[in-house]
């Protein structure tokens, strides 16, 4: 599977768009994801921030990962349109039994596959040699479409992740 967003991303959108990343605690079925593909266009195509319409995205991405995008160089995101994103997402959450504001699940990609660990399971992952400092991790804390591009699926041994986690060194 290829796992480039770049290509999939409004290439009249300016670097430092804004971005919001929220997770799915399980993957998507395809009649979920075909019908969050509605509501999130549905959500894009009437957002506005002090009644002037948002420059927005939405998408799903791998099945597990909605992300939100808005080009504040067309039009400033207040609060209330920040708050306005939230609401979808936690209709979608309602709609489809499924949770997206879970800080705590880590998702990595294993063997091809998006693999969600809870983070009070990351030192057993690790210990047992399924987490490697080489493991790739999704990074949501990411904030602009650039970082997005460059910095959403990094090794572990690249992120935030990895001032928590002890990795052992086998010698030869």
């Amino acid at each position: 599977m290829n796992f480039s967003v770049k290509e999939h991303l409004p290439t009249d959108f300016n670097d430092n768009s804004r971005v919001w990343i929220y997770q799915a605690s399980r993957l998507l079925g395809m009649g979920e994801a075909f019908e969050l593909e509605d509501m999130l266009n549905s959500f894009v195509a009437g957002w506005q921030s002090h009644g002037a319409p948002v420059k927005g995205y939405a998408n799903l991405f791998f099945g597990q990962f909605i992300v939100i995008m808005a080009d504040e160089t067309a039009t400033g995101v207040s609060g209330c349109s920040t708050d306005s994103s939230v609401k979808i997402i936690k209709a979608a959450e309602e709609r489809f039994g499924i949770q997206f504001f879970d800080r705590q699940a880590l998702a990595f990609l294993v063997k091809d596959k998006v693999q969600v660990l809870p983070m009070n399971q990351l030192g057993y992952a690790v210990q047992n040699n399924f987490i490697t400092p080489d493991t790739l991790y999704f990074n949501n804390t990411i904030l602009t479409k650039k970082e997005l591009e460059t910095n959403w699926l990094i090794p572990v041994k690249d992120s935030w992740l990895a001032k928590r986690i002890q990795f052992t060194t086998t010698v030869p």
